[in-house]
């Protein structure tokens, strides 16, 4: 039996390896349940695994790493959450009085090896999301969750018709293998951008992802109906169908 099993979740490549490759020479008993390379992948394999740890890249498209650690608190309320960051020293004072724990990058050895002993002495705590909650509030305060100026306007195709289209007239976006379906009222579209990069350029405070192939525009949602197996639907204002929720995505309009 492995000592301790982890998912590691950071949406560039080669930082992930690295991270995945030292963490496989400093902790042998260390058993890595899944390589996630986006937020979303990340919720469900701690969904679906319930990792004794977690680390996370704060800054990844659509869910961030304090949304996932977040409905963590809720999916499985026993993983740890070490974050990885790039953020400056003042941004990470927010961590040093938590129960959690993070990385700079690049990761430097010694420190993982102290990570690596904090975990492996300190008792399983459940996750606080409120901690979790205010160290997001802290980081947006100080502009470091910060996005770029969010896409408002986009181009796509109707057959032989190019619609330009407002993103707020945007009901929903759908993945379709290397393209995406964007619903509108009046009907769908199709554009080349994946889900992936589409989530990098949307407000995040108006666009969550609520499936591993659905984004919906909060602005759209009349209502939100919770079955009694944790999973969930969105009915629309202008649509007639609903939008499945995974369950560990219900975990994000807890407060809603």
């Amino acid at each position: 039996m492995p000592e301790f099993r982890a998912i590691v979740a950071e949406d560039e490549a080669l930082l992930r390896q690295s991270l995945v490759e030292q963490l496989m020479r400093a902790w042998p008993g260390l058993e890595i349940l899944a390589e996630c390379e986006d937020g979303a992948e990340a919720l469900d394999a701690i969904s679906e695994h319930r990792p004794d740890v977690a680390f996370l890249d704060i800054r990844m498209p659509g869910l961030t790493g304090l949304d996932v650690a977040a409905a963590a608190a809720e999916a499985s309320p026993s993983t740890r959450i070490v974050f990885i960051t790039a953020y400056d020293q003042h941004a990470i004072e927010a961590f040093e009085h938590g129960a959690v724990d993070y990385l700079l990058k690049p990761v430097d050895s010694e420190r993982l090896a102290t990570t690596i002993k904090r975990l492996q002495a300190a008792p399983a705590n459940p996750v606080d999301a409120a901690l979790i909650e205010a160290l997001a509030a802290r980081l947006r305060g100080g502009g470091s969750l910060s996005p770029a100026e969010p896409l408002t306007w986009i181009t796509a195709s109707a057959g032989r018709e190019t619609r330009l289209i407002l993103v707020d007239d945007v009901a929903y976006f759908r993945a379709d293998h290397k393209y995406t379906v964007v619903v509108t009222a009046e009907g769908e579209s199709v554009i080349r951008k994946p889900i992936r990069d589409l989530l990098q350029v949307l407000d995040p405070n108006v666009f969550k992802q609520v499936h591993r192939s659905t984004i919906v525009n909060l602005r759209a949602v009349a209502a939100i109906v919770r079955d009694d197996s944790g999973r969930g639907s969105l009915r629309l204002r202008q649509r007639d169908e609903t939008l499945p929720v995974s369950a560990p995505f219900m975990a994000l309009f807890k407060h809603m």
